[in-house]
């Protein structure tokens, strides 16, 4: 990708190098001839004021000692230097430097040509430096086909000294110097760029992961947080996003929670008349029969109109259980009379559906044994899900019920998760009989019963599935039933995601 971090950095760091290499060849392309040059004469200086501090202080005007000899030949081998100093005895130079005894022809036919050449001047010569005692000259030597850079001066009245030094050699050692840097800087350049490539890419990595997060943020996904392993600037960023996401995460927890109230709240205030109108007549026709029952009973046992007793411990097992039945039947509508005026609070909170059913179901253990039901339900990982938790159990709690109420047949439950974009849904299936189609829209309100004697046999209210549709809409969510071959399946849907 173009727009790469990784790839700009590489490439500026790369251009820095490409740059600094060749900057480095052109300087030492360019200076190093007159850096050489300067350095060379600053030699033939200091070997200058050395040789002529050693004759100044020597004993022998023409020949010198061994240990002043050693001293200039040591001078001569540091500083890749030549040098013969003649002195003048009787009426002609005298070698004493080096000596007659330590040279061939061949350095006494050299010191011979250097000062033929500085006193008739046949070579082309260039003045560098000059000074009383002694002046700097750079020349071609035509014989030997080699620039020299020279000191030829005088070391008081009776002392010439030449101090030569090879100019060529320089030239040489900067091309191939250059070459060098040539070759090293190209293996330079490719290294560079795949350790840069690797480096960056520790660089990169973490910004990439961070942008992952806020990517999966702006999507309200909150569980994913960088795992900060440096105290560094990106280290600094990673904290900053995980506090970010917590706070957007309760932010918007508040914000559901405030819109689902508010939604809860406008869609009440329509329908409060006639719930009330509807939750009278209802409860009204629910209770006559209970307390038709306890009045005849309870009159019956006023009368004595069976005296054993048997009959009477009768009577007042049925006068308990329709009292315990409308107890029951009071509480239920009150659970849903809180839920349809809004006076229950729905608190979000996110939680493990999955360990919830599994809860669920191990209350109804007994009564699935009792009736030998056999309930499957294979899911066994987490699955996190956003909702009021008492509320999602009360509605699960409904649907097992209702099925454990209406199983037939082969006598099977099955429980199923179905994830889908932003939600599961939970699936409550029973064998058994099908529910008439034009049945299934009206099981969900109060009182309706499909078969009024089987339900009258349970000691069924017709408020569960009221109850569950009452809370699926104070959590904005969809619950219905479907008619599968040879049972139903009860559904509801919770949120995944925020």
């Amino acid at each position: 990708m173009k727009s790469s971090l990784r790839l700009k950095i590489t490439s500026l760091l790369t251009f820095l190098i490409v740059v600094t290499i060749f900057l480095t060849w052109f300087i030492n392309g360019t200076f190093l001839d007159d850096y050489y040059l300067y350095s060379k004469m600053k030699t033939l200086n200091e070997v200058y004021v050395k040789v002529r501090d050693i004759y100044e202080k020597s004993d022998n005007l023409v020949a010198l000692s061994e240990e002043e000899i050693l001293q200039i030949d040591r001078l001569a081998s540091v500083n890749n230097v030549s040098i013969y100093v003649n002195v003048w005895f009787g009426d002609g130079l005298v070698m004493s430097y080096p000596s007659h005894q330590t040279v061939g022809n061949r350095e006494l036919s050299k010191n011979k040509s250097i000062l033929f050449e500085y006193q008739f001047g046949v070579s082309r010569k260039e003045i560098l430096q000059d000074t009383d005692d002694y002046g700097i000259y750079r020349l071609y030597d035509s014989n030997d086909e080699v620039n020299y850079i020279d000191l030829f001066g005088s070391i008081g009245k009776d002392k010439i000294i030449i101090a030569r030094s090879n100019f060529d050699d320089i030239q040489e050692s900067v091309m191939i110097a250059n070459k060098f840097l040539a070759y090293i800087g190209s293996i330079a350049v490719v290294l560079g760029i795949i350790m840069m490539l690797l480096i960056s890419k520790r660089f990169t990595k973490p910004i990439l992961d961070l942008a992952g997060i806020a990517k999966r943020m702006s999507e309200l996904d909150f569980d994913v947080k960088y795992q900060v392993k440096s105290k560094d600037e990106i280290g600094v960023l990673g904290n900053s996003i995980n506090t970010l996401s917590e706070r957007l995460q309760n932010t918007i927890l508040e914000l559901k929670q405030a819109n689902n109230e508010l939604l809860t709240d406008i869609q009440q205030k329509s329908e409060i008349d006639e719930m009330r109108k509807e939750f009278l007549s209802n409860v009204t026709h629910e209770l006559k029969t209970p307390l038709a029952l306890i009045q005849g009973y309870a009159e019956g046992l006023k009368e004595n109109i069976n005296e054993d007793e048997e009959s009477r411990n009768f009577y007042c097992d049925v006068i308990i259980d329709e009292a315990d039945k409308m107890n029951q039947m009071v509480k239920k509508l009150l659970s849903l009379n809180e839920l349809e005026f809004g006076k229950n609070i729905v608190s979000f909170e996110r939680f493990d559906i999955v360990a919830l059913i599994h809860s669920v179901i191990g209350a109804s253990e007994i009564l699935l044994k009792q009736k030998d039901i056999r309930l499957y339900f294979d899911a066994s990982e987490p699955v996190y899900v956003w909702s009021d938790e008492y509320l999602v159990e009360q509605v699960v709690s409904n649907y097992i019920s209702n099925a454990i109420n209406h199983v037939k047949g082969s006598n099977i439950i099955e429980i199923k998760l179905i994830q889908r974009e932003d939600v599961v849904r939970v699936a409550v299936y029973n064998t058994g009989d099908n529910i008439p189609e034009e049945e299934l829209d009206k099981l969900w309100i109060k009182f309706y019963k499909v078969d009024k004697a089987r339900t009258r046999e349970y000691g069924g209210s017709g408020i569960g599935l009221s109850i569950v549709k009452a809370i699926m809409n104070s959590l904005n969510r969809d619950c219905g039933v479907i008619n599968r071959p040879q049972g139903v399946e009860f559904w509801f849907e919770v949120d995944t995601k925020i």
